[in-house]
């Protein structure tokens, strides 16, 4: 492995690019502890001391930034907007005809939709910049738990420049994820996204040393080995369905007559589930929030919200998240993979699964295959995403507990799709590669 690696940092392009990548993760990381023209840093580290953070109304958001959204950095979106914009734009190519055939036109049709994703991406940095910039001004940002003002002086103008200045920041990590695609390796948006999460693992860890002990330390670590592998294993699996195509006459020469298959992968909807259904049971807590009285009895359902839909050790919470992951899992499948089209797309080309009639029975099958296999890769999900929470039950590690839930499903991820274009990349120059 280490020679491998040594290998591609002596092959002059591919070190290259490492290094172009390397230069970005740096800045980007950078970034998000320069503060905010207008932001007290001081105050900003004495609240982040008092351990105000916990069970934060944007501790979700904080993950992907890195930490840089309780640091009110000029990074403090990190790269939630374009996530956000990302998912909208592929659900609207299901309610948008013109999206969809904007996507069916090829390279210049996605490279279309790809511009909306950034006209869109700058909208949402825009109004959670005003948000963020609104919670810290008011002190909800750190869960009211601090009296020291993040903005002293928060007239209009110092207003609109931290506005103006958080979603610059959102475009400037949109341009440097597009220039790690472009010039670097693997994909830049999850490399960012991979850099935020990772970046948070050594204090977490240094958290539950501190309040557990070693034993604690020691059994997170054996859970966090555990859960990778099993990621792994889960995130390589797929079911290979074989597909023949026929012989056919294209002027003089003969084309089809091979063999292929049509993979399809036990988690095909990666870790959008988890976010749609963490941004779904942060719906109630957040109407509860807005219907609590500052004098007086709240009403009972807002009480039976706190009860049991805002505590993530409550059984009720754990069962509504799992069966959530699980409704969503089924969605975006639907929606992301079309049995009709492959079905169809087979049709044109002369290709039918061994056994099955082409045409309709073949999109029957994949339906059939697919919604089988869905079921295994949906438990799986929801099973990972409560890793965080039964360690909040067993060990009380909350939010500190790193080994599991979005984080581990997007690290190991993209981890492999970069260690996969990186092994490509070295065997096209004839070496062994990082994988065998």
């Amino acid at each position: 492995m280490l020679s491998a690696i040594g290998r591609a940092f002596r092959t002059p392009d591919l070190r290259r690019k490492l290094l172009f990548t390397l230069g970005i993760i740096t800045i980007f990381r950078m970034g998000a502890f320069i503060p905010a023209p207008g932001v007290d840093y001081g105050n900003v580290q004495q609240c982040l001391n008092l351990g105000a953070t916990s069970g934060g109304i944007y501790q979700f958001v904080n993950l992907f930034s890195g930490g840089a959204l309780l640091q009110v950095s000029i990074f403090a979106l990190g790269i939630m907007p374009y996530i956000t914009a990302s998912i909208i734009v592929q659900l609207l190519r299901v309610v948008i005809p013109h999206f969809q055939a904007l996507y069916d036109e090829g390279q210049q049709g996605q490279s279309k939709l790809t511009q909306y994703t950034r006209y869109l991406t700058i909208a949402l940095g825009l109004l959670n910049a005003t948000t963020v910039v609104s919670l810290a001004r008011s002190g909800a940002l750190f869960n009211n738990q601090c009296a020291l003002p993040i903005i002293p002086d928060d007239n209009l103008v110092t207003v609109l420049l931290l506005i103006v200045t958080l979603t610059a920041g959102t475009g400037v990590i949109m341009w440097m994820g597009e220039l790690v695609t472009e010039k670097g390796v693997g994909n830049g948006m999850s490399l960012l996204i991979f850099t935020s999460i990772a970046a948070s693992f050594p204090s977490a860890l240094g958290a539950i040393l501190t309040a557990q002990g070693w034993t604690i330390f020691l059994a997170v670590i054996a859970v966090g080995v555990l859960t990778v592998a099993l990621v792994i294993f889960v995130e390589q699996s797929q079911r290979r369905i074989p597909v023949q195509y026929a012989k056919r006459m294209v002027g003089r020469r003969t084309v089809g007559g091979t063999n292929t298959y049509i993979p399809i992968k036990v988690n095909m909807a990666g870790v959008i589930p988890v976010i749609f259904a963490s941004s779904m049971l942060y719906l109630p807590s957040l109407l509860a929030q807005f219907n609590t009285p500052s004098q007086g009895t709240p009403p009972g359902w807002v009480v039976w919200i706190n009860n049991y839909l805002v505590s993530g050790d409550h059984p009720l919470y754990m069962l509504v998240y799992f069966l959530l992951i699980v409704f969503f899992t089924y969605f975006y499948v639907s929606i992301t993979f079309n049995p009709d089209e492959v079905s169809e797309n087979m049709k044109k080309y002369g290709g039918f699964i061994p056994g099955i009639r082409a045409g309709r029975p073949t999109a029957e099958y994949l339906q059939y295959v697919l919604s089988r296999i869905t079921l295994p890769g949906a438990l799986y999900l929801g099973f990972v995403a409560l890793i965080p929470l039964i360690a909040l039950v067993l060990v009380g590690a909350n939010q500190n507990f790193p080994f599991g839930g979005t984080s581990i499903l997007i690290m190991v991820g993209v981890g492999l799709e970069t260690v996969k274009q990186i092994d490509a990349q070295l065997q096209q120059r004839h070496y062994e590669g990082l994988l065998r």
